[in-house]
């Protein structure tokens, strides 16, 4: 004799293929969130503002070499440490050695980070720094004699760009030769000059525009300036 079976309920193989459908789909959209959520937190978490950027070209008659210099404004509008490590012109990268900057927070203070930038021309040969094309320091008239630098030697060249030098003036600022990325701590601002490359810029570019891109990392953008013809 044969012992009768019991019929067994079991998941029909279409309704466990829509489980593992459902539970796949689920899992993906959990990892995608995730992942966006971190690159959000990440992104908001870095922040570069550039501003008054300008870009000069010489065009002395006269001159064997056409020297171009380039400013701006930066700030670290994140809230965590960021370093500016990249400057381009036209595609072109700005060598840290042609950085001049102050990011001290008593020489960069709000009237100057909100100043138009000056250029204060070219020296035609070997400037103090000891390279062609420097910018030549800029202190003004009034007490031209006084100067904030703690250390002037240290510093490649002056600019005051309120041209009154004095002590109920906007400091000077004291632009010192960068050797890598400038860092700036949340908030911290900075000043930077840059001599161009030559051969990127010639004086037939004055009054067309150029792009000049300023990076920390993946932050930051492009931007299109006027270049303007000095002598």
């Amino acid at each position: 004799m044969f012992l009768k079976t019991k019929n067994r309920k079991a998941i029909s193989a279409v309704l466990a293929t829509l489980i593992i459908l459902v539970a796949t789909v689920v899992l993906g959209t959990g990892v995608v969130l995730f992942g966006t959520s971190l690159f959000q937190t990440n992104s908001q978490s870095s922040g570069l503002t550039v501003q008054g950027v300008h870009v000069w070209v010489n065009a002395t008659k006269g001159m064997t070499t056409t020297y171009a210099w380039g400013a701006a404004e930066i700030r670290n509008s994140g809230d965590k440490i960021l370093s500016v490590d990249q400057i381009s012109v036209r595609g072109t990268q700005v060598p840290y050695a042609n950085w001049f900057f102050d990011s001290n927070p008593n020489d960069v203070t709000t009237a100057n980070l909100q100043s138009q930038l000056n250029y204060t021309g070219t020296t035609n040969g070997t400037g103090t720094a000891g390279f062609a094309g420097e910018m030549k320091s800029y202190k003004g008239t009034n007490n031209p004699s006084v100067i904030n630098c703690v250390t002037p030697s240290a510093a490649q060249f002056y600019i005051n760009e309120f041209g009154n030098e004095g002590s109920a003036a906007p400091p000077t600022l004291c632009l010192a030769q960068a050797s890598g990325p400038i860092s700036l701590k949340p908030g911290e601002k900075a000043v930077v000059y840059f001599e161009i490359p030559i051969g990127v810029l010639s004086t037939v570019d004055g009054g067309s525009n150029s792009n000049v891109a300023i990076y920390s990392g993946s932050v930051g953008s492009p931007q299109s300036v006027t270049i303007q013809a000095e002598s």
